[in-house]
């Protein structure tokens, strides 16, 4: 394996990071933009109101995508493993 093989590994490994939690990082930027918004109109400054939705809504993201989620994961450790001999 060369200095290239392990540059593009671990490029493909941060990608698919980021795959993995954008979903349920987007969803918790916007839920805790929304939430932010209505605090700084209503002038309502407490911490639970922001939490709780956020979680909630993190939470129902993370099932729906989760078999996406799965799929993405398996994929990469099968392409993984199945590379292996070719890097050696």
């Amino acid at each position: 394996m060369d200095s290239q093989d392990a540059i593009e590994l671990g490029r493909q490994a941060i990608w698919i990071a980021l795959m993995i939690g954008a979903p349920m990082l987007v969803a918790g930027l916007v839920v805790g933009l929304v939430i932010g918004l209505l605090q700084a109109v209503t002038q309502v400054q407490e911490q639970t109101v922001a939490l709780v939705p956020k979680i909630v809504i993190m939470v129902l993201v993370l099932s729906v995508t989760l078999p996406w989620l799965l799929h993405e994961m398996l994929q990469y450790s099968h392409d993984m493993i199945a590379n292996i001999p070719g890097k050696l």
